[in-house]
This record gives structure tokens, sequence and C-alpha cells, in this order.
């Protein structure tokens, strides 16, 4: 199912990743693991934020694939489900008759 992540990190913790050199890695290793269909990158409330979409095969994996946003980046974390518009035309025909 295509999912929505939202992760607002802590500042401090985003301060110190990037002082030492370990931001690029970190977020090298999260896209390679949520291997998203789009990434982006932005502030939020005064915080850096990112957005990935992503397909999530079962919701077990959401474990994995959140704490190292908790535990490296003090990160706050949303994950929805998310459609495109084929989705939504889909869900649209559905409806009818």
């Amino acid at each position: 199912m295509r999912m929505l992540l939202k992760a607002r990190l802590d500042t401090e913790k985003g301060s110190e990743l990037i002082e030492s050199g370990r931001m690029g890695e970190l977020l090298e290793s999260l896209l390679q693991r949520l291997q998203p269909e789009a990434a982006y990158f932005t502030p939020d409330r005064g915080h850096r934020s990112c957005l990935m979409v992503f397909d999530m095969q079962d919701s077990s994996q959401l474990v994995a694939l959140s704490e190292p946003f908790f535990n490296e980046m003090g990160a706050e974390v949303t994950v929805q489900p998310a459609m495109n518009v084929d989705d939504v035309k889909r869900g649209l025909a559905s409806l009818k008759g």
C-alpha cells in the first residue's frame, strides 16, 4: 500500500547529525530502506522535515521503517495511506453502480 511518511526532526539532534557528518549517510540509509517513489525535504513549523512516499507491503514494516527517525533524529513521525490520481480514479469508479 502506498504510504506517506512525514518526519519532523528534533532541531538539536539534526544539528548534531549535520555537524558530525552523519546526516547524509543516515538519510542515504533511510532512502535505501524505504525505496520511496518520492522524497522531499522542507522546513515545517521551524523544524527540518522530510516527506516520503513509499510502498509498505505489511504493517509490521512500520517498526523498522520509523525507528531510525525516532532513535537517530528524535523525530515526530506520522505515516498514513496515500493515493495518486490513478488510485483516486479507481476508487471513484468503484462507487458507480
